[in-house]
């Protein structure tokens, strides 16, 4: 008898994709929400299943937000929320409802990826959801990063060309920019 090994799937072996998650995601037949960071950035995604592949149908990434004049960093939860706000608002008319996608990501309550869903909420799209993982308004305004720039001396934000102080303000301009 051949004794044989079973190759799994290439984007599984490299932990890039759970297909038993992804399947449950699919039979939903709805559109997917999906969120992806990296240190520096957030992109935002609703991607439609086709038997042909996946089609993107709106896809926002954090920065885009520095032509809305956005001037801290892209990768914080202020800018993730932003980017989720963005998306919803171009994302208006195309789709209903989707359901959320955030892939092989740890979920940490009140991070990044549910600040960019509460953006994406915000601006109108219906997404099922607990309001117990979402941040707190004052994380999603840059509160926190004010306040810890403050007693760290701001020194990091030098390179970005705004005062920590600030970043509250510059958020609700930004906010107010995208809803036009």
């Amino acid at each position: 008898m051949h004794n044989s090994t079973i190759v799994k799937h290439r984007r599984r072996r490299e932990g890039k994709t759970n297909y038993r998650v992804r399947y449950g995601l699919l039979k939903s037949g709805q559109d997917r929400l999906v969120i992806r960071k990296s240190s520096k950035n957030i992109i935002v995604q609703i991607i439609r299943y086709e038997e042909k592949g996946d089609k993107i149908l709106v896809s926002v990434n954090s920065k885009q937000l520095v032509k809305f004049g956005w001037k801290a960093g892209l990768g914080n939860v202020p800018a993730s929320y932003l980017t989720g706000f963005l998306l919803g608002n171009k994302a208006k008319g195309k789709v209903d409802g989707v359901v959320l996608d955030i892939g092989n990501q740890v979920s940490v309550k009140g991070a990044r990826l549910y600040a960019a869903l509460k953006g994406v909420i915000d601006a109108g799209i219906d997404v099922p959801h607990s309001k117990e993982i979402l941040p707190s308004q004052d994380r999603i305004e840059g509160k926190h990063i004010a306040d810890w720039a403050g007693n760290a001396g701001g020194n990091n934000f030098k390179k970005y060309g705004i005062d920590p102080k600030d970043i509250q303000k510059n958020f609700a301009e930004v906010k107010q920019k995208i809803n036009g």
